[in-house]
């Protein structure tokens, strides 16, 4: 599905998501259209693992060493993008927020499409995120594919910081409490 431009629902370690192929325009302009969501927001990604995400974005020595702390878990780091990420998932930057996440299924679909997926929360923009896949399939109706993997843990979003020059910078607060951030770079 992923590999012929589909929108697939699918659980996370926090919410629901939605998986497109990062690398095609057509997808996430498609993605984007389903949710409602503005062209000039950037799409945050999962990868099955550091490799992985990698592959989606450029890691420094920082950046890699929040990685090795904090995934798989609900930590996104904001990198410089790869080239073979599509323009319509950067909304109009050059950086993508990546995570590898606590979630069996999560790592197992990115692991068996062979690059990061996008992972946007499963619901229209400004609504509610879904927590289950009957959630995810009501929310946004028109998605190809709902990968049931029961109710999520729901709670805050992955905390996503980004790590420009010498200061960190706390860019969303969410499930990974961001003295605990500062304290792993220390």
């Amino acid at each position: 599905m992923l590999r012929s431009g589909g929108v697939v629902a699918f659980p996370t370690d926090t919410l629901y998501g939605l998986a497109v192929d990062p690398r095609r325009d057509d997808a996430v302009e498609r993605l984007f259209a389903l949710k409602g969501r503005s062209p000039d927001s950037a799409v945050p990604m999962i990868a099955a693992d550091l490799m992985q995400a990698k592959n989606a974005g450029e890691f420094g020595a920082r950046e890699q060493r929040l990685a090795e702390t904090f995934w798989p878990g609900p930590l996104s780091i904001v990198v410089p993008a790869r080239r073979a990420i599509a323009p319509a998932a950067l909304g109009g930057g050059t950086t993508v927020a990546i995570r590898v996440p606590a979630h069996d299924r999560a790592r197992e679909l990115a692991a068996a499409f062979g690059f990061a997926i996008t992972a946007t929360s499963a619901n229209a923009s400004g609504e509610r995120p879904a927590e289950t896949a009957d959630a995810a399939a009501s929310a946004v109706p028109d998605v190809d594919l709902v990968l049931d993997g029961g109710r999520v843990a729901g709670g805050p979003p992955s905390t996503i910081v980004r790590l420009d020059g010498a200061t960190p910078t706390l860019v969303r607060a969410g499930a990974i409490a961001w003295d605990r951030v500062l304290k792993s770079l220390q």
